[in-house]
């Protein structure tokens, strides 16, 4: 039609990293998009959880299928919610009120982060209640400590500790764009961002009743603490988790956690669940996969011991693969942020529909009504070496 911007539907998350791609200046989709090092492992969290094999199931009747899940109490409509992430403003004018207000509707998780562009107050209040801190050890013990109280009075059940970036990791494209914070204006991101009028306007809008993207849970705070974007958090030792453990009332989750001998120490120090991921690869570039790290675990830490996880969910399948390696719960990280680079609060709905569909289409072909009937079994590799007599019992059914 004349006169009209005919925008093309999206069908999967690489969808919505292609027009994300063209849509954003490219410092800052490197921003989103990039890693650490050569970027190997960025690449390879995906293409590990795609070798996962799943068993089929058939002559089950599946018609009616319910991706509702629970995780450390909290019921929720789907098996995966949004990963923590700071400054999310930069993919998108007010992402973090749309990351909360989709988490509202869906009754997900949103996991807050310490660099959020939205007071973490505002954010649960938002959410309706279904958005988590991320907390990082990072400065003065009296912002840690505020920000642990804030989160307590904001009525937050659930405390995340990152510890997997103790010192900053070096990331090229960052480096070669120039990507700083407080943001420098040279001639080369001014053009950047000329070169890309939609969100440069939509950003400048934004900011006229708001004010530019900033880590507002650092601009909110009495202590007047600036961020800083390459500072260390090596505090986050064994002391400083106790110490946490024995304040925090609620649910306190440990993410960024690949050892098993880690997780089984982190187990023993009462801490409610344990969060598998590399940090999509942004950190330790030859870490291992985490999808190969969440098997692991689970067969380290038992059972019982709730497990999240995160890094190279591009799709519901992966969702489904890591439930059945051993995750109780999934969270998003890059998939959110391309959808809301593609098309902003609506891109991040068609993302987050897209990845429920899939989801229920492949647990459904497993012979899964819902999540809790997802475990090992459903992985092809425990199935392959089944004794014959077993394998005529079931033909026999």
């Amino acid at each position: 039609m004349k006169g009209r911007l005919v925008v093309k539907q999206l069908f999967s998350v690489e969808d919505a990293r292609r027009r994300a791609k063209k849509r954003l200046p490219r410092m800052m989709f490197d921003f989103i998009d990039g890693a650490s090092g050569d970027e190997t492992l960025c690449d390879l969290n995906p293409s590990a959880i795609n070798q996962v094999r799943l068993m089929p199931r058939v002559l089950i009747d599946i018609s009616e299928r319910d991706l509702s899940s629970t995780i450390l109490g909290q019921k929720t409509g789907l098996p995966f919610g949004i990963a923590p992430m700071g400054m999310c403003a930069l993919a998108w004018p007010g992402a973090d009120q749309a990351m909360a207000r989709e988490a509202a509707r869906r009754r997900i998780p949103l996991c807050v982060s310490t660099a959020s562009s939205m007071a973490l107050e505002r954010v649960n209040d938002l959410a309706e209640g279904n958005a988590w801190f991320q907390l990082y050890a990072d400065q003065s013990d009296e912002f840690i400590d505020e920000l642990v109280a804030r989160a307590a009075a904001a009525d937050y059940r659930v405390l995340i500790l990152t510890v997997d970036v103790p010192i900053p990791s070096v990331r090229p494209r960052d480096h070669r764009n120039g990507f700083t914070f407080p943001m420098r204006w040279g001639a080369r991101q001014l053009w950047d961002f000329a070169s890309h009028p939609r969100w440069s306007l939509a950003t400048l809008s934004h900011a006229i009743g708001n004010g530019m993207p900033r880590p507002m849970n650092y601009a909110t705070s009495s202590t007047k603490t600036s961020f800083v974007r390459n500072a260390s958090r090596a505090r986050a030792d064994w002391s400083f988790l106790a110490r946490l453990r024995d304040r925090w009332p609620g649910k306190l989750v440990v993410k960024g956690v690949q050892c098993p001998e880690d997780a089984i120490r982190i187990k023993s120090l009462g801490i409610d669940a344990i969060y598998v991921s590399n940090h999509g690869g942004r950190q330790l570039n030859a870490a291992p996969t985490a999808i190969d790290s969440l098997g692991q675990i689970r067969q380290a830490v038992g059972a019982n011991m709730p497990l999240i996880f995160d890094s190279g969910v591009r799709n519901g399948e992966h969702v489904i693969k890591a439930i059945a390696m051993g995750a109780d719960f999934v969270m998003l990280g890059r998939s959110a942020m391309y959808g809301l680079g593609a098309d902003g609060e609506t891109g991040l709905s068609t993302v987050l529909d897209l990845i429920g569909h899939e989801a229920s289409t492949v647990m459904g072909l497993l012979g899964c009504r819902q999540p809790a009937e997802i475990d090992s079994n459903c992985l092809a590799s425990e199935h392959g070496n089944l004794p014959i007599h077993v394998v005529s019992e079931r033909v026999a059914e």
